[in-house]
């Protein structure tokens, strides 16, 4: 019989860690395929492509969290109850990256940027373990926050139709595409007195789209919605937790019952399939997207940061500076190998640890189960082409919680920041938010600026990240205050 077993590697009978680590997995699934969905879509890659992203994105999410909670050498793994995710911070740079370069072009780019940031980020872990002073809670709060207002956006187009596009507000009048197909046919006719018609020339949308925010989709969206406030209402503890998914699932089965869901692609999926590296686009390297993506870590790695400090705090376990420089150099080594599958930047994933302090089990053994699960459901293609079948009013109504969600982590942690004694906090986050703001509001703005700093400015998350870390150092200084970063990391169980 064991003893002196600290509680939080203690091996627990294989029945009950299978259940708790399928708990684990069920509380994070929601935010998991969350990604690949926004940043499939937004490349316009094909939906067997974009199941193919949600099986990697999975995969990798079991790979890094068994490296994370078990250890894997003396250089990675903080051997705590950690649940790795592809992370939201992420998701803006991503998205501007998808619009400006689509398709797999588009994606060899994007995994290009996130495989330079996690080699960056492995190298530069014993530097960031020590930089918690520059991101106290009222640079945190603030960066969460506008990350938070940054993906409202995806979540509302989810429900009402994307703003440009197929299902664009307004759509060209078809009498006035007819007189503009006439008019470039008699200007190349042989002997016409007509100009050709200018490079670019075309005809504004004018007539309402019939497809734009289609009162069935919204009602759809609406009982996704219902269901998520009913079950966190009503539901306790696990249920609770899981009251994202359990809308999802609603708002599926209403879908299919109205006859709004293909099967046939799902029915064509393959029951087992390998993750293989780059199967959709070999990387692409550019350095201002590689350094943009890397700021995106920094970020990332001090919110980790916190998290693992909570984490110590929450199991009584201490952590040394070591070990948290091999908890972070995990984040980086994740992001490598997402990047090398075809995935995205990883973390430790918040509502996990929120979790832990839920159900009181400290053991890291149940995130080893939860990362064997993951690793199961991503060679299982059937999966993931279901949840890519699912029409965006479904996530829409999903995504308005999740995304509003954090935004809402964002100011819980701001909630702990002192407004009263020091005026200079609130000057801080109102002009970080509002320089945030900016690429939502005047996307445009970038236009007369040099091409090759567009990656990095198009971002409103990179934007109010600088900005509120440049801020909080000119009216605060670098001063360090390890408590709060944990206190603020307690806050964030939502994100």
């Amino acid at each position: 019989m064991q003893t002196n077993v600290h509680p939080v590697d203690e091996k627990l009978p294989l029945g009950r860690v299978t259940a708790l680590g399928l708990q684990h997995v069920l509380v994070m699934y929601a935010g998991a395929v969350a990604v690949p969905l926004i940043v499939g879509r937004a490349l316009n890659l094909p939906p067997e492509q974009v199941a193919m992203l949600i099986s990697a994105d999975l995969f990798v999410c079991g790979l890094v969290t068994l490296v994370q909670a078990m250890g894997c050498t003396q250089w990675f793994g903080i051997k705590l109850p950690v649940m790795m995710g592809v992370t939201f911070a992420a998701v803006g740079p991503m998205v501007s990256m998808a619009q400006s370069t689509g398709g797999h072009a588009g994606a060899g780019l994007i995994f290009g940027s996130v495989i330079g940031a996690g080699v960056i980020s492995m190298l530069i872990a014993p530097v960031i373990s020590r930089l918690l002073r520059f991101f106290p809670p009222v640079v945190t709060g603030t960066i969460i926050t506008v990350i938070g207002i940054s993906l409202m956006r995806v979540g509302i187009n989810w429900i009402f139709g994307n703003p440009v596009g197929p299902t664009a507000p307004s759509v060209p009048n078809p009498e006035h595409l007819k007189w503009l197909s006439e008019a470039q046919a008699m200007a190349g006719a042989p002997g016409t007195s007509l100009p050709p018609v200018p490079k670019g020339f075309a005809v504004v949308p004018t007539i309402p789209n019939p497809k734009y925010a289609d009162l069935t989709g919204v009602g759809i969206s609406a009982a996704v919605l219902l269901t998520i406030l009913l079950v966190a209402r009503f539901g306790k503890g696990f249920l609770a937790n899981i009251s994202v998914l359990l809308g999802i699932l609603v708002g599926g089965i209403i879908t299919a019952a109205m006859g709004l869901m293909d099967f046939h692609k799902v029915a064509q999926a393959q029951w087992f399939n390998l993750v293989l590296p780059f199967e959709i686009a070999m990387p692409v390297f550019d350095p201002i997207l590689i350094l943009t993506m890397t700021l995106v870590m920094v970020v990332v790695m001090i919110e980790s940061t916190g998290m693992f400090l909570a984490l110590s705090d929450m199991t009584g376990k201490p952590i040394s500076q070591n070990e948290l420089t091999r908890g972070l150099r995990t984040d980086g080594l994740g992001t490598l190998i997402g990047g090398i599958f075809n995935t995205f930047p990883y973390t430790s994933f918040s509502q996990n640890v929120g979790l832990v302090a839920v159900t009181g089990v400290k053991s890291r053994w149940v995130c080893v189960a939860g990362g064997v699960i993951l690793i199961v459901l991503g060679v299982l293609p059937k999966m993931a082409m279901l949840i890519e079948s699912l029409p965006t009013v479904v996530l829409g109504g999903a995504g308005l919680v999740m995304f509003g969600m954090v935004a809402a982590t964002g100011i819980r942690i701001l909630s702990t920041v002192d407004f009263k004694d020091n005026r200079n906090n609130a000057m801080i986050v109102a002009v970080s938010i509002g320089v945030g703001m900016i690429p939502l509001v005047a996307p445009n703005f970038r236009q007369w600026m040099p091409h090759a700093i567009h990656p990095l400015i198009e971002s409103g998350i990179l934007l109010a990240s600088i900005a509120a870390v440049l801020l909080n150092v000119f009216f605060n200084g670098a001063r360090g205050d390890t408590q709060a970063v944990i206190n603020a990391a307690r806050q964030a169980d939502a994100h």
